[in-house]
């Protein structure tokens, strides 16, 4: 999340970002509202995440197009026809020989090869989480795993604006001024101090399990990895020499300049769903050796 330049004052760049993180959030929601369609978004997320890691790794690759189309269709099938187990599998091959791909045959440099090897694990193991929390249902519920979505998307999403204002109003000291000169310890404690207040909101609105101090956890967890998506994309443009990762949205960048904070989070909560699930069917069936 970087800084845009304000020649007009501090706070000249506040209502772009925010109208912009309200845009996100609203595509985000009306995406993952059909199954399907979350499929497809996915895949997109998938192809426009590639492309912007090309543009840090190898700009001047010009077969980048072809090598994101296929990638972001691999990603499509692997999604509709693989569980989730198989997924991984074939996900984790598909980063290795993208490695591969770059280092022997296209020859690019040592620094490119391994980044081009994260971005794909990025764009395919990361970001993919999103179609698996969309697919849970919980109790029988069908739109389960879209309040599920919600949850994490909204709270992640808000989380940088929280931390993104804080640091506006209250911001002096930095916190890693070598890799983000503009994040201070203001925003970054303020900002997860009201993340875990609206996870308490959320959580109770969306979560089929969870008390205060379940949601307070989480709300600090996803405070937390957030920030640390965040700050990690800001170390590899600074290494990079890239300013943004795009032009896709105003105000802040590319669509990895966006949902950086993502990388983490939605990983660690399909993980914390799948925990929760297997909790409540192993105790669901001691409830039932019981009765009987």
């Amino acid at each position: 999340m970087n800084e845009v330049s304000n020649p007009n004052g501090k706070f000249a760049d506040v209502p772009v970002r925010v109208r912009s993180w309200g845009y996100i959030v609203l595509v985000l929601a009306l995406a993952f509202v059909p199954q399907t369609t979350s499929l497809l978004f996915v895949s997109w997320l998938t192809f426009q995440g590639m492309r912007e890691f090309m543009k840090m790794f190898v700009p001047k690759f010009n077969e980048a197009l072809p090598v994101a189309v296929v990638v972001s269709l691999v990603q499509l099938v692997l999604l509709y026809s693989c569980s989730y187990g198989a997924y991984l599998s074939s996900a984790g091959l598909l980063c290795i020989g993208i490695g591969l791909f770059f280092g022997l045959i296209q020859k690019t440099a040592k620094v490119a090869t391994i980044g081009m090897t994260f971005g794909a694990a990025a764009c395919l193991l990361a970001f993919s989480q999103l179609a698996f929390i969309r697919a849970v249902e919980i109790n029988i519920e069908a739109l389960m795993g879209l309040k599920l979505v919600a949850y994490i998307v909204v709270l992640t999403e808000l989380n940088d604006v929280f931390q993104y204002l804080m640091g506006k109003f209250f911001g002096r000291r930095k916190i890693v001024p070598r890799i983000s000169p503009n994040k201070t310890v203001a925003g970054c404690v303020g900002g997860i101090g009201l993340t875990i207040m609206l996870s308490n909101i959320l959580g109770y609105l969306f979560l089929p399990f969870g008390d205060f101090i379940c949601f307070s956890a989480l709300g600090l967890l996803f405070g937390i990895l957030g920030f640390c998506g965040d700050v990690l994309f800001s170390f590899l443009k600074r290494k990079t020499g890239v300013k943004d990762t795009g032009t896709l949205i105003p105000g802040h960048g590319g669509l990895l300049d966006r949902i950086d904070s993502l990388l983490f989070n939605a990983p660690v909560f399909y993980g914390v769903i799948c925990l929760v699930s297997q909790n409540q069917h192993l105790m669901a069936q001691i409830s039932y050796l019981k009765s009987h």
